[in-house]
């Protein structure tokens, strides 16, 4: 797995950010430990106080636990507490926007939806090619 850093956001955010994606896209499932903070700082060439705080952001918002002696790993409830949030977010930060620019767009739901299923069978005939 490849990462690469933005220079506008703090690392530590940035790797929390990466796994909560994780959580949500199914890639870590409750109760999977989070990979060590020192293999993490060695695979990405980060500071190992900088993949702790990451951790402990996590910690501290409730979706990993320390184990004593054993490590990090996701919490039950994690993913579904995350779904929970990021829909609000996305409804109250993201969705505004991107309504706005598909109403100046002059774009509607049924020619969205109409385009995704027209990329989808593309996708799948190339996949049949």
């Amino acid at each position: 797995m490849t990462i690469t850093w933005n220079d506008s956001v703090p690392i530590y955010r940035q790797l929390q950010q990466r796994v909560v994606a994780m959580i949500l896209d199914g890639a870590l499932n409750e109760g999977d430990p989070l990979p060590s903070v020192r293999q993490v700082a060695a695979d990405y060439q980060i500071n190992p106080l900088t993949v702790s705080k990451a951790y402990q952001e996590l910690v501290d918002e409730q979706l990993v636990e320390k184990r004593r002696g054993l490590g990090m790993f996701v919490i039950e409830g994690a993913r579904a507490a995350l779904l929970k949030s990021e829909r609000e977010r996305f409804l109250r930060e993201e969705w505004p926007m991107l309504f706005a620019r598909l109403q100046r767009l002059g774009l509607d739901l049924k020619t969205l939806l109409r385009e995704a299923s027209a990329e989808k069978d593309q996708a799948n005939q190339e996949e049949q090619s």
